[in-house]
């Protein structure tokens, strides 16, 4: 809340955000992973597109974290996820978390002390590859167009008893859409509204939901780790579609809580700490 300025009434964190509404449909598949009836037939969502941070007035411009939230809302149940725009959560337990942020706490002279960020990077390598990864690409064009990733693994259990671990994942369908150097200087502070307005109006924005299988050796407990890319295989669970904006209340008076909105047949991660500590967290 310091950092990003002790706003009331504002989330600490993705408090800039759009609410919407959706469907999804599961493939064939989704029920060979999932016993969960969100994976059984079309079912209604909201969705809230989002960056990163604290602050409500941040730039879209921003090199930071877009994300989206995802709720799937059947009658025994929602089923909640959170993705964010890197593979790799920028802390691996809470008290890292604590300790990153108390790091950019500004001074007496009212900014962050650049040689103890430094000293800390230096000490915790884990918590810079968000911000490498953030840094190495282009900024998005669209909330549309961003690979978005689970950073915490979930066994899927079917009605057969199968476990299987996996990451999961929206993919936008109209592919990653990123702006040049130059066309980010053109756009104004705040674009992406007016940009998901007019695509909405022409149709329906899609992304396929894939599950990406866990094979051993996969780290559960990190959320800064990475799973290695090469060979990996994956399972479209269905298809997102997102049909309309929605006011943001829809999405802003609900208690958003990813570990308890969990159906049977779908778990988190029973080792990660950062996980772990996310009821509390959005509870707050």
């Amino acid at each position: 809340f310091t950092l990003a300025g002790n706003r009331k009434g504002v989330r600490a964190s993705g408090a800039k955000g759009m609410c919407a509404k959706g469907t999804f449909t599961p493939s064939a598949e989704a029920a060979n992973l999932s016993k969960a009836p969100h994976f059984a037939k079309t079912t209604p969502m909201t969705v809230r597109f989002s960056m990163g941070g604290g602050n409500p007035t941040i730039s879209d411009k921003t090199k930071t974290t877009r994300g989206v939230a995802l709720e799937f809302e059947d009658s025994s149940g929602p089923m909640l996820f959170y993705f964010i725009s890197a593979p790799v959560f920028f802390a691996k337990t809470p008290k890292q978390m604590l300790e990153f942020v108390e790091a950019r706490l500004p001074g007496p002279d009212g900014k962050p002390d650049a040689e103890k960020i430094k000293a800390f990077s230096t000490a915790n390598p884990e918590t810079t590859r968000q911000a490498a990864w953030i840094n190495a690409r282009p900024v998005p064009a669209s909330f549309a167009g961003v690979d978005y990733w689970g950073v915490q693994a979930h066994t899927l259990t079917n009605r057969a008893g199968k476990a299987t671990l996996a990451k999961l994942q929206p993919v936008p369908s109209a592919g990653q859409l990123n702006l040049s150097d130059d066309e980010l200087k053109a756009k104004p502070d705040n674009f992406y509204g007016d940009e998901l307005k007019e695509r909405l109006a022409k149709g329906p924005v899609a992304f396929d939901f894939v599950a990406i299988l866990g094979e051993a050796g996969d780290p559960t407990n990190d959320s800064t780790a990475m799973w290695p890319e090469e060979n990996r295989k994956t399972v479209k669970l269905g298809t997102i579609s997102v049909a309309a904006l929605a006011p943001n209340n829809v999405c802003d008076e609900k208690n958003s809580d990813p570990v308890n909105s969990l159906p049977e047949g779908v778990a988190g991660p029973a080792n990660d700490p950062i996980f772990e500590a996310r009821a509390a967290g959005y509870a707050a």
